[in-house]
């Protein structure tokens, strides 16, 4: 018999608590910690779409990485999305955890895995945290074996995300060797890459004075978009745990999409 709290064990294990921004809602979030489970949905973000699956399947934990609720709430009510998504969730008894910035900056999290789907070499935090700690921190920098273009990594990048197309700032010509990564809306880290004289800055979305300053900083940037950037993760994520919990039923969410569409 597999119980909520030793999944939540496990994941803490995985990419510790401790590792989270201040400004983060991270942990077991909703939920019975002694409910027995027989199943584990993962999922990027939780929406009317997936909080559907999840009743519809009879799932008894979600494992989702952006965390609901983010922010403190004063109530809970149908009349808002968070309190309505919550309702539901706790009407069908479905607890809820996430890891979000624990799992980010955790030694095999999002980041670490975006940049071995690079194919980089001689991997590092990009924002360290401690020294005793030389795995975890947040972002990613590493290094191509070989030199090779703008075009050509993201040409890689989409094959890696199984994305269609990429933004990017920059030559797609110019020859590239040393690259940073940070998953979903992290454009703060950029002032990261120019410092370490990155080549590329690869992250999920940027704002537009973002894209101004890599260009005048001479660093190319890649943007995947947040979803293609750490939804991969989520499947990951269920492999995972599938692995380490055998005897449970575990998926990624099917029925979630990118909110946002190309013409």
């Amino acid at each position: 018999m597999v119980l909520v709290r030793d999944v939540v064990k496990y994941l803490e294990l995985l990419a510790p608590l401790a590792l989270a921004e201040e400004w983060d809602n991270v942990g077991l979030l909703m939920g019975d910690p002694s409910l027995s489970i027989e199943s584990i949905m993962t999922c990027l973000t939780l929406t009317d779409e997936t909080v559907e699956e999840a009743q519809d399947r009879s799932v008894q934990l979600v494992v989702t990485h952006h965390p609901l609720p983010f922010r403190p709430m004063n109530r809970i009510t149908v009349e808002t999305t968070a309190g309505r998504l919550i309702w539901r969730l706790a009407s069908s008894q479905i607890a809820v955890y996430s890891a979000h910035t624990s799992f980010d900056s955790a030694a095999t999290g999002i980041n670490s895995q975006l940049a071995d789907g690079l194919q980089l070499d001689q991997i590092q935090p990009l924002r360290a945290f401690s020294d005793g700690e030389p795995d975890v921190g947040g972002g990613r920098i590493g290094r191509l074996s070989v030199e090779m273009t703008l075009g050509e990594l993201a040409d890689r990048a989409k094959s890696f995300l199984g994305i269609p197309s990429i933004q990017y700032v920059g030559d797609l010509d110019r020859q590239v060797r040393t690259v940073a990564v940070a998953c979903g809306g992290a454009d703060e880290f950029l002032t990261d890459a120019i410092a370490q004289q990155c080549d590329v800055f690869l992250t999920g979305e940027a704002r537009f004075h973002t894209c101004i300053q890599a260009m005048a900083n001479h660093v190319s940037m890649l943007l995947p978009g947040h979803f293609a950037s750490e939804r991969f993760s989520v499947e990951q994520m269920a492999t995972q745990l599938a692995n380490a919990f055998p005897d449970l039923a575990i998926w990624a969410a099917e029925r979630e999409q990118d909110p946002l569409r190309t013409l």
